[in-house]
């Protein structure tokens, strides 16, 4: 990148951020000095567009340049043929998207459970995100040996019975095998007024997947809205995955406006970035 384009994204950055972040010094040149290409990537969770199909969703990706996708079964069901998967990775491909798992998938028997890792296998992807009763978790950990798939848990906030933080899903994973852990839902585990950067550090070994949110209050009613709007601290968030070398996805599940989410999304992928730049 020449010094004009990167002082002009910088800056843009920086009014993104307003006062939460500084430029970084200049070099004795007198050009901003480039960081290292962070080790965790952005991408977006497939619920974000649960209201459109495949090809709109693609349009929205390739309009806010994000190259990845965790894949929902509304866009490939779970009984997808072989060719119907290929045909999919082949649409996603044309347009440089990366489908890197699959779910949330709710399971309620061993057969989900089984059903889950085909479909996982099938599709050629390493991770399941799901939402498993607790009673199931050894059969999960027996699958997830079977499959050499990592199984990421998936937390709800105050409402979710199962997992509504972090810590609760870190207490059933703990002690089962390494590739069973986290997808760390940030917005819901801090509407359930848990801290959310605290809790990426504490856990970070076990997180596989997070989805990236921000929300209005620290309480069951907060909403979710733009990544630039809410409570959480993203730039602290940023350092955070920074400090324990998170190289996962952060996927962006955007839950507001859904029916017409494209000015959010842009907004949020946009103020995201630019923190990443500046801090």
């Amino acid at each position: 990148m020449n010094t004009r384009r990167s002082f002009v994204k910088k800056s843009f950055a920086g009014l993104v951020a307003g006062s939460l972040v500084s430029f970084p010094e200049t070099s004795g040149a007198g050009t901003l000095k480039e960081k290292k290409e962070d080790t965790f990537k952005l991408a977006m969770a497939g619920y974000s567009f649960v209201n459109f199909k495949l090809d709109e969703s693609i349009e929205m990706m390739k309009k806010t340049n994000v190259h990845y996708l965790c894949i929902k079964d509304f866009h490939l069901p779970y009984k997808s043929t072989a060719e119907e998967i290929a045909a999919f990775h082949a649409k996603l491909k044309a347009a440089d998207i990366t489908g890197y798992a699959v779910g949330p998938i709710y399971t309620k028997t061993h057969e989900d459970i089984d059903n889950a890792f085909d479909y996982a296998k099938r599709v050629g992807v390493n991770l399941i995100v799901g939402i498993p009763n607790h009673e199931d978790l050894k059969y999960v950990e027996q699958k997830v040996k079977e499959y050499d798939i990592r199984y990421a848990i998936h937390n709800h906030g105050p409402e979710d019975k199962l997992y509504p933080n972090a810590t609760s899903v870190y207490n059933f994973v703990k002690d089962l095998d390494p590739r069973v852990g986290l997808c760390f839902d940030m917005g819901h585990n801090r509407r359930d007024n848990q801290d959310s950067v605290a809790d990426l550090g504490k856990y970070a070994k076990r997180i596989f997947d997070i989805h990236l949110k921000n929300v209005s209050g620290a309480t069951k009613d907060g909403k979710t809205c733009e990544l630039g709007r809410g409570i959480i601290d993203i730039p602290a968030f940023v350092k955070m995955l920074r400090k324990v070398k998170y190289s996962g996805s952060c996927a962006l599940e955007y839950e507001k406006d859904m029916k017409d989410p494209l000015a959010g999304i842009a907004e949020s992928v946009g103020y995201f970035r630019g923190v990443c730049d500046v801090v």
